[in-house]
């Protein structure tokens, strides 16, 4: 996916401002996967988690009001009403919203272990390492 400079800056802004709405619902573990060069079909990944259906939820509705702000909408929208795992497509980018089992289940950072896994600090600057996972369990729906 080709996109011009000033593209890149706008985007990597969109980013952030999704980073900010999953840290202002107490989202965790958040981390972006850089797929540009090994996906066709979009070139980020912005993963986090919700402690349960509700904050998964609300930490979706934030991002979408976040990001509506600049005029910039999904194109997609899968799984709000269960609520185990949100996808939420911007095209260039996809925010997935995990509880924490759904997420040790499926592990997206194994599945594109190919991917720079780049880590974005909260608002302290810091990060919380996402806890590995490996209950292959499938997740309660």
């Amino acid at each position: 996916m080709t996109r011009k400079v000033g593209e890149k800056i706008k985007f990597k802004r969109e980013i952030l401002n999704a980073a900010k709405a999953i840290w202002e619902k107490k989202g965790s573990n958040l981390v972006v996967l850089d797929l540009r060069g090994i996906s066709s079909f979009t070139d980020y990944f912005v993963i986090c988690e919700g402690n349960s259906t509700r904050q998964t939820q609300a930490i979706s509705n934030a991002v979408r009001e976040e990001l509506k702000k600049d005029h910039i909408v999904p194109s997609h929208i899968e799984g709000y009403s269960q609520g185990n795992w949100i996808l939420i497509d911007y095209i260039d980018f996809i925010v997935n919203i995990f509880l924490p089992q759904t997420r040790g289940f499926y592990d997206l950072e194994r599945l594109w272990g190919d991917a720079a896994e780049i880590k974005i600090g909260d608002k302290s600057g810091g990060h919380t390492p996402r806890k590995k996972s490996h209950d292959r369990r499938a997740p309660s729906v």
